[in-house]
């Protein structure tokens, strides 16, 4: 496998000094990454790869065409509980097969998870499946690739990276622009100095999404099996809006737009605060599910802010609703302590101190495994080195922590109507982005300006002990950890020791 110059002295460097496989899951405050324990049967970069793929609708078919565009990659399974969309992946991949198809579908990942030539799993299953998946994967000795978010819940994430620690295993999170240089070429620029310090990463996830309507409780269909849909996630009653997609919009199933489109502009918000910075110690989010009258309970407008202890802030704007003169905006934007701001993906250009327009901003490349996000996951696994995943497991609980913690401020709120009356976040730049957000619901929607929003206690955190403190605390430390159906518990914390 080629690599950057970059890319082979560093981990040179992390090799001979042990870092990279040094145990322990802190070293001070930053996670530690570990890699001494997995199976190790990939020897070479000519060795194939079999992996399995759970979860078949929507984003599973994404990964299968990935998985199969990798040299000498066999997909060895795909998993699903709905026995129709299993039997329509089979019927479609024996459709494609140039040769014999060498792929088993099975309805439950425990049965790939047995195979002792399973190389990895592939997991793009609703959220509250991530975490388990991930676990029982390290605990086989498999290598993981994990649609985001990571976690469902902050807790279960603890217990991800701590597997990780113990098995050793490489873990890569499904937030692809971790595979973009441009991306890692501006965060590094940023941290180095050859720009002036962030002050604020904001991240944008203002994509038109519609109402999802009312769906009455039924029976589930014959061909789901819906106690393992279900998993560790303890829903009462079966109703037509969880499946396929709509589980997004249900905090028992999913994490609203924040963290699911949004993960990936979260992260790299989170990407671009210091490297010695892990979680946040303070959070709060005002928003509301404003336009429909529906089923789903997540919010579709919000408006969070996260503070790290050495100053440094993280702003996200969530907007779903759909309107005529609707401004898509998925991106991110950097505000830096001297006033500029930068703007783009990839490229970039930036507006600096009274200049009347943008410049393009060159920046040299940055430090990440080449391939993509498929191919660098290859890669990894290959090498068994989890420190070459673009997003490893570190990155991937930092950033899901940091929207949990949005989520948690929201979920513990009182609806206000706020008329004329500004948000106290205790930060002016947070008050005037959040006015911006206002003005847009308002004049673009159209919603009435006494209208109520859900307004989140600010809520302090401790990045030491992942736990709330101070005021409200014992409200959310009750979002800490969600609850787990029998036969699904993910392991506590204390069994990964």
């Amino acid at each position: 496998m080629s690599q950057t110059n970059n890319s082979i002295n560093r981990r040179q460097i992390l090799k001979q000094t042990g870092v990279a496989a040094a145990a322990g899951w802190m070293a001070g405050s930053q996670l530690i990454i570990t890699g001494t324990k997995a199976s190790g049967q990939i020897n070479g970069a000519n060795d194939r790869v079999r992996i399995a793929v759970a979860g078949l609708n929507g984003r599973g078919q994404s990964h299968i065409g990935g998985w199969r565009g990798q040299k000498n990659v066999e997909l060895a399974y795909v998993v699903d509980p709905a026995s129709k969309v299993l039997a329509n992946t089979m019927n479609s991949l024996e459709k494609r097969a140039t040769d014999k198809l060498v792929t088993q579908g099975v309805d439950d990942i425990r049965k790939a998870l047995d195979d002792d030539s399973l190389d990895a799993i592939s997991i793009a299953t609703p959220n509250h499946w991530h975490s388990l998946m991930t676990i029982w994967a390290a605990q086989a000795g498999k290598h993981v690739y994990v649609e985001k978010p990571m976690s469902h819940d902050i807790e279960e994430g603890r217990v991800v990276v701590a597997a990780q620690k113990k098995y050793g295993v490489v873990i890569q999170h499904g937030t692809q622009r971790r595979s973009d240089a441009g991306i890692a070429g501006l965060h590094e620029a940023l941290k180095s100095g050859k720009l002036p310090r962030l002050k604020i990463a904001y991240g944008y996830c203002c994509k038109p999404r519609s109402g999802i309507g009312f769906k009455p409780v039924t029976t589930p269909p014959a061909d789901l099996n819906w106690d393992h849909w279900k998993g560790p996630a303890v829903i009462e009653n079966y109703h037509a809006n969880y499946v396929p997609y709509n589980w997004h919009w249900f905090w028992e199933s999913g994490n609203g737009d924040l963290n699911n489109q949004g993960t990936h502009q979260l992260d790299v918000a989170r990407w671009a605060i210091d490297d010695d910075q892990t979680h946040p110690v303070r959070t709060m989010a005002i928003g509301n599910r404003f336009q429909w009258d529906d089923q789903g309970v997540t919010p579709n407008t919000m408006f969070a802010m996260a503070e790290y202890p050495n100053g440094q802030m993280v702003f996200f704007n969530v907007r779903n609703v759909n309107y005529k003169g609707y401004q898509h905006q998925v991106f991110n934007e950097y505000y830096l302590e001297d006033g500029s701001v930068i703007t783009g993906e990839s490229n970039y250009k930036i507006l600096r101190p009274g200049a009347a327009k943008p410049e393009p901003l060159k920046l040299e490349r940055g430090d990440v495994t080449p391939g993509g996000n498929w191919g660098a996951f290859i890669a990894a696994v290959r090498a068994n080195d989890p420190s070459m995943a673009n997003g490893n497991v570190s990155d991937a609980h930092y950033g899901c922590v940091l929207g949990h913690m949005m989520n948690n401020s929201y979920r513990l709120g009182e609806e206000v109507a706020l008329s004329g009356n500004p948000v106290d976040f205790q930060n002016d730049d947070a008050t005037e982005h959040f006015e911006k957000l206002r003005s847009v619901m308002t004049d673009g929607v159209g919603i009435p300006s006494d209208a109520k929003w859900k307004l989140g206690p600010q809520l302090s955190f401790d990045p030491k002990s992942e736990r709330f403190i101070g005021e409200h605390s014992e409200e959310a430390n009750k979002l800490v950890k969600d609850p787990n159906n029998p036969g699904y518990e993910v392991p506590s914390l204390e069994s990964m020791s």
